[in-house]
């Protein structure tokens, strides 16, 4: 009778306890969607908010909790939230029309659910038009489940987003009618003799008419420009502020959630180190800035040992103003303002032109033959290049020859490198792809219409592959922009020059402009992934696509021609064109 009383008393017990655990993993956030005025320029303007903020409340989890998020529209429109960079299912990524998921109508709420799989720093946004753009982002911090390797005694996230006074929609019909629009620095006449003076009459004479022919403009790294700069959604005036006392170690999760911007971010007087990826950890690197492409995350340690305030500065690459915050060990303290670095030149390196090509195309234009280019249409051409090759270029020729590369760092600073990033650990898939899928970056600036291999988001048919394969997807970018390549659902490794067990993971990657870049893929969530750029007036012009994981029949299965072709592939080669984004 005890023996049953005990085991009795035992299951009870377990039960008990089996409960408790389930019900503590279940972490629950309420999230209300609104329109309504928000002053941070000195003026009221009506934007998007999240709880009644911008951004949105950080959402704090541990791997393995239930995330049980609820999410209220209380506007006049169709809204979502996508969850990006988190594994989940398919009918929960929060992008309209995938997976059956129907978007939150005004009025209505949605529930999301799903379980954590994973630990790092992520951020959600908005998929449903300019929404993002409006206000409509936040982020999410997972802890791990044992007491972290790195132990810090602070611990901050850094959210930088572009903040405009126009609604999105203005600023895309804006670009439809020039994507010129927000042009505003251009070459003078100033700027041409300094380059006479520099490289000579004939080279920069030989330049400007180059540039003028093809209608294109050396100073055009960023399609829209007129934001303030905001970090937590604060201006850089407003200062936002991360407590320390020296000798502290402080991780900052950077996060960034711009619709169009990329940064330079440094730390004056302070070495960063990398510790994470896009949520994912990587081997600690010791650098003094990082370039930062938009939807990307990086998590860094920094250990300030004085009783002083410490600026943290994000510059766009178009030199257009700062966000700006602090680090200091009192409130009432603020980070020195740095000096504006240079506003780098587009070369003819980042039209995917070598100096060779580049003189050769100066002989074609000179014997009248140019306009004879295979694809050249100078009438609509914009950031688009002429259609041709993308060479091989490794990082000492793209960072020697490249304009978009060029972050002004300081002689004796070092500045991150793809080619830095290791992952921490083993990755658990070291398969050799199995196909290539080619995805070309394009684009009609007469129109404004961004493309994956010649067309837009509906007018293709969707990439499928089956589920468990592994792929090399490789990137040829035929413009002269960088596009952050963000697929949903799965991370990639990024070919980086490591050894296949040690790429790192991403979840969005930079490709320079007039560069090749390459990813590995392994398929293992099924379901529908949008895959896009993740500049929010590329992605709404056309710069995006469906990539659907699923059991595919025969016939829409690579030949075994190609697949056996496979192994032959230079992978030494493909290393070299993968350009670095400092």
């Amino acid at each position: 009778m005890k023996k049953i009383l005990y085991w009795k008393t035992l299951y009870c017990g377990a039960i008990l306890l089996l409960s408790q655990a389930t019900h503590a993993k279940i972490v629950e956030y309420s999230l209300v969607i609104r329109q309504e005025p928000v002053n941070l320029t000195g003026k009221a303007i009506e934007k998007i908010t999240v709880n009644g903020s911008i951004p949105g409340p950080v959402l704090h989890f541990v791997d393995g909790d239930e995330a049980v998020i609820h999410v209220t529209n209380k506007m006049d429109e169709e809204t979502s939230v996508h969850w990006h960079g988190l594994l989940l299912p398919g009918n929960m990524d929060g992008v309209p029309g995938f997976n059956g998921f129907p978007g939150i109508k005004p009025g209505e709420t949605f529930s999301y659910q799903f379980k954590l799989r994973q630990e790092g720093t992520y951020w959600y946004h908005a998929h449903s038009m300019g929404q993002e753009q409006e206000g409509l982002y936040g982020s999410i911090v997972i802890l791990p489940k044992e007491q972290e390797a790195l132990n810090v005694e602070r611990d901050y996230v850094i959210v930088l987003s572009d903040y405009s006074k126009e609604d999105s929609g203005s600023i895309l019909s804006n670009l439809k009618m020039s994507s010129d629009y927000y042009q505003y620095a251009r070459r003078t006449i100033g700027d041409f003799f300094s380059e006479v003076k520099s490289k000579g009459f004939k080279t920069a004479w030989q330049n400007a008419k180059m540039w003028g022919q093809m209608r294109m403009l050396p100073t055009d790294l960023s399609d829209v420009t007129g934001y303030t700069f905001l970090i937590n959604g604060k201006t850089s005036a407003q200062n936002w502020t991360g407590l320390f006392s020296p000798g502290e170690r402080v991780r900052l999760r950077f996060i960034n959630a711009s619709a169009m911007t990329f940064y330079d971010v440094r730390i004056p007087g302070l070495k960063m180190i990398v510790v994470a990826a896009d949520g994912q950890p990587v081997e600690p690197v010791t650098v003094d800035e990082f370039r930062f492409g938009v939807a990307e995350t990086y998590d860094a340690i920094v250990t300030p040992s004085e009783d002083k305030a410490y600026a943290v500065v994000a510059e766009p690459i178009d030199r257009t103003g700062f966000a700006l915050a602090t680090l200091a060990p009192r409130e009432d303290m603020k980070g020195e303002s740095p000096i504006q670095r240079p506003r780098a030149l587009l070369t003819m390196a980042d039209m995917g032109m070598s100096h060779e090509m580049s003189g050769d195309m100066q002989d074609r234009n000179e014997m009248g033959n140019m306009t004879h280019m295979q694809g050249m249409d100078h009438a609509a051409m914009g950031h688009v290049m002429p259609s041709m090759t993308i060479p091989a270029q490794d990082d000492a020729t793209s960072a020697k020859d490249s304009g978009w590369v060029n972050a002004g760092t300081p002689k004796g600073d070092s500045a991150l490198k793809y080619s830095d990033l290791h992952y921490l650990g083993t990755q658990k898939d070291t398969r050799q792809p199995q196909r290539e899928v080619t995805i070309r970056l394009g684009g009609n600036m007469e129109r404004y219409i961004w493309t994956l291999n010649g067309k837009k988001y509906e007018e293709a048919a969707p990439i499928n592959l089956e589920y468990g394969e592994r792929i090399r997807l490789t990137f040829i970018n035929e413009t002269m922009m960088a596009h952050p390549m963000h697929l949903h659902g799965m991370f990639v490794q990024l070919d980086n020059g490591q050894p296949i067990e040690k790429l790192p993971n991403k979840h969005t990657i930079i490709v320079p402009p007039g560069s090749t870049s390459s990813v590995l893929l392994t398929a293992n969530e099924p379901g529908e992934w949008a895959f896009h750029c993740h500049l929010l007036y590329h992605m709404m012009a056309g710069m995006m696509n469906k990539v659907v994981v699923a059991k595919l029949d025969p016939s829409q299965l690579p030949s075994k021609s190609k697949m056996q072709s496979m192994p032959a592939m230079d992978h030494a080669a493909m290393k070299r064109e993968l350009p670095d984004a400092p």
